[in-house]
């Protein structure tokens, strides 16, 4: 009964190695949330205990760390740097990625809204000009020239035209 449910020693090494494999291969992916994220190495840590292998909760979380993707480098090499991983928890570790990627959307967020804003605000760059902030043809750059040098072509008139 035992070897119908469990199966035998070889088919439990070929699952073993096959489920080390897939924990040694997986990455975040971009655009991944770290909640989306984070159930993936815990369901393969914990088919992992079922078939027999012992895994510390040490690896598990190295190698959650070492799968993160850049976005989270330094966020990465400050909990390394500033806990404990052999007394750090799973949950410890998942509070603490959420609480960083809450806080760089917010800043991400805002970052949106200032670019927006300062576009809108931006002298010469309001919708239907140009570069410069002149509108297209016939306008030409009013302003921008000394009056004094031209001839009025109805009066005739130097410095004044109409």
């Amino acid at each position: 009964m035992k070897k119908k449910y469990q199966g035998t020693v070889k088919v439990k090494r070929a699952q073993l190695q096959a489920l080390r494999k897939e924990f040694e291969m997986f990455n975040m992916k971009v655009g991944e949330s770290v909640d989306e994220y984070f159930g993936r190495p815990l369901t393969m840590a914990n088919k992992r205990r079922i078939n027999g292998e012992k895994l510390e909760d040490v690896v598990v979380i190295e190698k959650i760390l070492r799968s993160m993707t850049p976005k989270f480098d330094y966020v990465v090499c400050s909990i390394e740097e500033s806990k404990d991983l052999d007394n750090l928890s799973i949950d410890e570790l998942r509070s603490s990625l959420l609480l960083h990627e809450q806080w760089m959307n917010g800043h991400a967020m805002e970052e949106q809204a200032l670019k927006v804003s300062q576009e809108n605000h931006s002298p010469g760059r309001r919708r239907g000009r140009g570069p410069g902030g002149f509108r297209g043809r016939g306008r030409g750059r009013q302003g921008s020239f000394d009056k004094s040098n031209v001839n009025c072509y109805y009066y005739h008139e130097m410095g004044h035209f109409q």
